[in-house]
C-alpha cells in the first residue's frame, strides 16, 4: 500500500501514474464496484465545506492528486508527494492498455454529442478499444433509473463521468453498488478535451504548473473559480502551523 496525505482533512494517495494505472488495473481485475478520484485543489477546498464529498473521497479506493496544487499542499505540509497524476492522463493511460487487456469503457456525461465525439478520438488513438456506451450529462431526476439501467447493460469495466465536481462523485457515490462496474472515475472536462471542443494547455505548461493559467485564459468565465488558489494556499498553511 502506498502511503496518503491528508490535505484539508482529505486522504490523498502518493502514487506516481503507473502506481495509480497499476491499482486501477487491480480494482479492475478483483471485480468489486470501487471508485478512483482526481482531487484538485478546487476539490479539496470545496470538501472542506461539503461534508458529503470529503465523506465520499475519504471512502474512495484510490483518490489521485490531480493538479499542481495538491502535490504543492502534501509537499508544504512535509509529506512525500511523487508526481501529478492529472484525470484526463490517466484516462489516456487507462486506454492505451484497455485493447490488450479487454478492458470496456462507457462514457457517461457532459454536453450533447461531446461523448461521442471523445468514443471517435479514443477509436483513433487506441485501436480495439472498447466503448460500450455513451451518455450525454443531462438528465433529470426520473431519468436515472434507466441511465443506471444502461449502464449495466452495457457491463464496462471502467465507468467514466464527466458531471463536473461534485455532482458526478455524489452521482456515482449514489449509484455505485447498483452499477456494479469495477471501477468508476470523475473525470470532469476530458471528453471535451478529447472531443477538440476545450484545447488543453501546452506541455511547457503544464510542465511548469501553469495548467490552470491557461484555462482561465481560456475560459475567462473559470477566471472567477481562480479566487479559490489563494484560499487553499492559505488553508493549507494554515493546517501546517496547527499540526
Amino acid at each position: 500500500m502506498t502511503e496518503r496525505v491528508e490535505i484539508l482533512g482529505v486522504h490523498v494517495d502518493a502514487v506516481t501514474m503507473a502506481q495509480a494505472v497499476e491499482r486501477v488495473a487491480d480494482l479492475i481485475a478483483a471485480g468489486k464496484p470501487s471508485m478512483v478520484a482526481t482531487a484538485n485543489a478546487e476539490m479539496l477546498l470545496r470538501a472542506t465545506h461539503d461534508d458529503e464529498l470529503k465523506s465520499i473521497l475519504n471512502a474512495a479506493n484510490l483518490v489521485v492528486p490531480d493538479g499542481a496544487g495538491t502535490v504543492w499542499a502534501a509537499r508544504h505540509l512535509g509529506c512525500h508527494m511523487p508526481e501529478r497524476v492529472a484525470g484526463f492522463d490517466l484516462v489516456q493511460e487507462l486506454m492505451k492498455l484497455a485493447p490488450a487487456r479487454a478492458w470496456k469503457f462507457y462514457l457517461f456525461g457532459s454536453s450533447p454529442g461531446i461523448a461521442e465525439k471523445a468514443k471517435a478520438k479514443a477509436e483513433t488513438l487506441y485501436p480495439g478499444i472498447q466503448i460500450v456506451g455513451t451518455r450525454n450529462g443531462y438528465f433529470k431526476p426520473a431519468d436515472e433509473p434507466e441511465i443506471v439501467a444502461q449502464i449495466k447493460a452495457a457491463r464496462p469495466d471502467v465507468l467514466l463521468a464527466a458531471l463536473g465536481v461534485p455532482k458526478q462523485e455524489k452521482w456515482l457515490a449514489a449509484h455505485m453498488n447498483d452499477l456494479n462496474v469495477p471501477v468508476s472515475i470523475g473525470v470532469g472536462g476530458t471528453f471535451d478535451v478529447m472531443a477538440g471542443v476545450v484545447k488543453r494547455a501546452p506541455l511547457w505548461m503544464q510542465r511548469a504548473r501553469l495548467e490552470w493559467l491557461f484555462r482561465a485564459m481560456l475560459q475567462p468565465s473559470r477566471a472567477g473559480r481562480l479566487l479559490a488558489l489563494p484560499k487553499f494556499v492559505l488553508k493549507v498553511h494554515k493546517q501546517k502551523v496547527n499540526s
